[in-house]
This record gives structure tokens, C-alpha cells and sequence, in this order.
């Protein structure tokens, strides 16, 4: 009999206000995080998705908690890691914030607008594993070079495996059903998946972090 587990999934994008009507984003759907939550609460384990602004139906069995901003999204999983077994982190969050949000719309002028930012917290980063060994699973959404920076961030921040995600293809990438991904783990072991559905490569990832986690504890 499969042990249950609790999931922890981050999804979609953060967005990072200027004023009232603009914000700085990406392209994340969400459907990466969708598509892990379905197939862990498939697979019998508790899931809880802390997701920024999408416009998706998460599964009613799941517990989700909604926030906006990196610093929202920080918080949350802060708050949340501790109580989890596994933690994927799919969302795309942003590096950086205006340094300072304008309450009123800025209006168009004839000279150049400026825009300060500053960095985000890392999450992964401020992250601390407990007693309970928690499993924690990345993603590296890249252009060029992605498997040296995907193996770069899974040295770096300390994770069991990270799914190292080519996107900016025509079918693949952010937005759309299929990626193409490679799978990274901590002990050097590298899986080149290809282009795949985002449904078998969520199925991937449960029956990883959950064979990582059995292992480990």
C-alpha cells in the first residue's frame, strides 16, 4: 500500500505591481502545478497548491491558497514547508519588484520613464529541510544553456531533483500542453525526457518525489 504524502505545490506566475493597471509578469499558466496536483491526488496523497494569479480550476480535493506577489508566494510556502512531506516548486516567480509601487496610475509623458527594481527572496533558498527530510523538487525554465543553469540551481539550492525545462519552443513551454524537459537528480544521475505531455511528465515527478522521499526516511 502506497504511503500518502503531503504535497506542497507552488504554480502559475507572480505578478509585481508598478501601479493600479500594471504590473511586471511572465507567461506561466499554471498548468504545470495543475497538472502535478492531478496526478498526486491520483496517486492518493494530500495536496495543498499555493498558486499566483491564473485563470484555472484547481481540483476541489486540493487546499489552495491564492496570492499575487513573490513576497505573497514567500510567505505562504514559509508557513507551509514545514507541515509538508514534498515540496515541487512549478511556479515562476519573479526575480525582481519596482522598488517602489505608484498608488495612482502613471500617466504617459514625453521623457523617459524609469523603473527601479529590486530582488526578490529567493524561496528555494530560504528554505530549510526539518526533521521530516522533506523532498524537494525545482523546475529550471530556460532559453539556452539549460542543462548547465538547471544543474547549476539544483547544486545551488540544494534539491533532490529539478525537471529542466526548454521553453520558447512553437509547442513547448509555457502555456501550452506539452513540454520538453530533462530530469536532473542530486546523486548526478541526468534522464533526458524529450517533448512530452505535461500530464506524464507531472506523473514523473509524483512517482519521483515519492520514491526520493521513501528513500530518504
Amino acid at each position: 500500500m502506497i504511503k500518502s504524502l503531503k504535497f506542497l505545490i507552488s504554480a502559475g506566475p507572480t505578478r509585481e505591481h508598478i501601479d493600479p493597471v500594471r504590473f511586471i509578469t511572465n507567461a506561466s499558466s499554471g498548468k504545470m502545478g495543475l497538472m502535478v496536483a492531478e496526478s498526486a491526488l491520483n496517486s492518493g496523497h494530500q495536496v495543498k497548491i499555493i498558486t499566483g494569479p491564473v485563470k484555472l480550476e484547481y481540483p476541489e480535493k486540493a487546499e489552495v491558497i491564492k496570492t499575487i506577489t513573490a513576497l505573497e508566494m514567500h510567505t505562504a510556502i514559509m508557513q507551509n514547508f514545514p507541515e509538508c512531506d514534498v515540496l515541487v516548486m512549478t511556479a515562476a516567480v519573479c526575480d525582481f519588484r519596482p522598488v517602489k509601487t505608484s498608488i495612482n496610475k502613471i500617466h504617459k509623458s514625453d521623457e523617459t520613464f524609469i523603473l527601479r527594481l529590486e530582488r526578490n527572496p529567493d524561496i528555494l533558498l530560504s528554505i530549510r529541510r526539518s526533521e521530516k527530510k522533506q523532498t524537494i523538487i525545482g523546475f529550471a525554465a530556460e532559453t539556452n544553456d539549460v542543462i548547465v543553469s538547471a544543474k547549476r540551481k539544483l547544486e545551488k539550492k540544494r534539491m533532490d531533483m529539478i525537471v529542466a525545462n526548454e521553453v520558447g519552443g512553437k509547442d513547448y513551454g509555457f502555456a501550452v500542453e506539452h513540454i520538453k524537459a530533462t530530469l536532473l537528480f542530486r546523486d548526478g544521475e541526468k534522464r533526458e525526457i524529450g517533448r512530452c505531455r505535461k500530464k506524464d511528465i507531472a506523473e514523473m515527478i509524483v512517482n519521483e518525489a515519492t520514491r526520493i522521499h521513501n528513500k530518504t526516511n
